[in-house]
């Protein structure tokens, strides 16, 4: 009651499990009652007449109304909420939400040696004009070369590029090449993604464990993974194939700012902990109780080493199957390991399953019949010297590893898409069996001379938790099966 009048329109009310909102039915039979009385009783219900279209609009409006309410209250339900809402809950817990993050290739610098190529060194890709920044310092070696991890101006998930040239002259600095595969970045972080970090929240506001390390570092812009680990024992442990050092901890990391990422792991370890790590960078106690020179540490962390993958996807003969077919199961495969297909993302010490990409490649279609899909790193067969003709492979050089049927074969782009060693037909003095010799493989092409890679196919590969498994679109491969 209110005023005076009252209504037969149900109102909105708090329950156990939240607001509960009338139905429309129940709304609309409401609204004709009080017309009804209003007007003096018997008028026609029928919708279509002038009083059916008031009562009609009112419940619409009231409808409306209602679901605007219901929708607010649920936002404050951190299991429901999003947007502007989940931002303001975030802030209870000192969260910002993860902005997009830059693509990060590894490339080859080389020039002359001693040369230091610093953070912020710059390069430009041709093809679209995109700028790519150095993440970290190196020296180019004695060898000529130095591989440093360089990072897209532009976020999200944007395609590795395929020549870069010097944006930003360094003396001693000469070309730039990309190497391996990219890591593709992230869209600004999703609702979903949000809530899983608030919940992590408590510990990532807390001190002296690994999660409040990891969830530090993963706020920081540019960082795609992180991994942490601890030894509390006094002697020297191998995890996840990496040595840790007695009583210390062990952060791994995927992009970012050096200087960042140090900071971010010593204002939430306990006090003690050694580090392990192929960066160091000094930290500076910010503590403003302490007169210059604060005291200074060396925090130590491991930058991931970005592992490339092969993929292999076998289909079923069908005349279902599109010309573009192979572009369409490369971008599938490509960004379900970058996790934007909303599944989790091929992660630092994870264990890279062909089970979990199977799903993106059979939602294209049902043209798409996979009768079998299988990954392995690249190169983790052999690293060899070869040319084509017809059927036979001919292997004159072997510079690491064994071939064997069974192993895919990559090159610079020039090989028939999912051409793999079906038998070794002959073998050189010193090497019978997988070393020089001549091969049957099950592609029909001509290729001169050139270096190549063979990759053993699994269905599960473990990472070390200093690799971080990556996968380009020119390393996904594509059979069809004989009718």
């Amino acid at each position: 009651m209110s005023n005076g009048f009252t209504t037969a329109v149900p109102q909105p009310f708090f329950g156990p499990n939240g607001i509960v909102v009338p139905t429309e039915n129940a709304i609309l039979t409401g609204v004709q009652t009080d017309l009804n009385t209003a007007l003096g009783g018997n008028i026609n219900p029928q919708l279509s007449t002038p009083q059916g279209q008031i009562a009609s609009t009112e419940t619409a409006i009231i409808g409306d109304s209602n679901a605007q309410f219901a929708f607010f209250c649920n936002q404050v339900d951190p299991a429901l909420n999003q947007g502007r809402m989940q931002d303001a809950i975030g802030r209870i817990y000192f969260m910002t939400r993860i902005a997009a993050q830059p693509t990060i290739q590894p490339c080859i610098c080389t020039g002359l040696s001693t040369t230091s190529i610093t953070v912020g060194a710059l390069a430009q890709d041709p093809n679209t004009n995109l700028t790519w920044v150095c993440q970290q310092t190196g020296e180019i070696g004695v060898s000529g070369t130095v591989t440093l991890n360089f990072a897209c101006t532009a976020t999200g998930p944007i395609a590795a590029p395929i020549s870069l040239v010097i944006a930003r002259q360094i003396y001693g600095w000469e070309s730039i090449i990309p190497t391996g595969d990219a890591v593709l970045g992230n869209n600004v972080e999703t609702p979903s993604a949000f809530e899983q970090r608030r919940q992590a929240s408590v510990a990532a506001n807390a001190s002296q464990i690994l999660d409040a390390i990891q969830g530090q570092v993963l706020a920081l812009p540019g960082v795609l993974d992180c991994y942490c680990y601890e030894n509390d024992s006094n002697i020297v442990m191998i995890v996840g194939g990496v040595a840790l050092g007695p009583n210390s901890i062990y952060v791994g990391v995927l992009g970012g700012v050096q200087t960042q990422i140090a900071f971010a792991i010593w204002s939430k370890k306990g006090p003690g902990a050694a580090y392990n790590g192929n960066v160091f960078t000094m930290v500076s106690d910010p503590n403003p109780a302490y007169n210059p020179p604060a005291p200074s540490y060396n925090v130590g962390y491991t930058a991931a080493t970005v592992v490339p993958f092969v993929a292999l996807v076998v289909l079923n003969n069908n005349p279902g199957i599109p010309s573009n077919a192979l572009s369409l199961i490369q971008t599938a495969i490509v960004n379900a390991f970058a996790g934007l297909d909303g599944g989790s993302r091929a992660k630092i010490g994870s264990t890279v399953l062909s089970t979990r990409y199977i799903a993106p490649v059979v939602a294209l279609g049902p043209w798409a019949q996979i009768i079998e899909l299988q990954l392995g790193i690249l190169g983790s067969g052999s690293t060899f010297v070869g040319s084509i003709s017809d059927t036979t492979l001919t292997v004159t050089t072997v510079n690491s590893g064994v071939l064997a049927p069974g192993q895919i074969l990559q090159d610079a782009g020039l090989l028939t898409t999912g051409t793999m060693i079906v038998a070794q037909l002959t073998g050189s003095l010193g090497h019978p069996t997988g070393g020089p010799g001549t091969y049957q493989i099950n592609n029909s092409q001509i290729i001169t001379s050139e270096t190549m890679t063979a990759t053993n196919l699994l269905f599960s590969t473990t990472m070390n938790i200093n690799q971080a498994p990556a996968i380009s679109a020119v390393n996904v491969n594509l059979q069809i099966a004989s009718a």
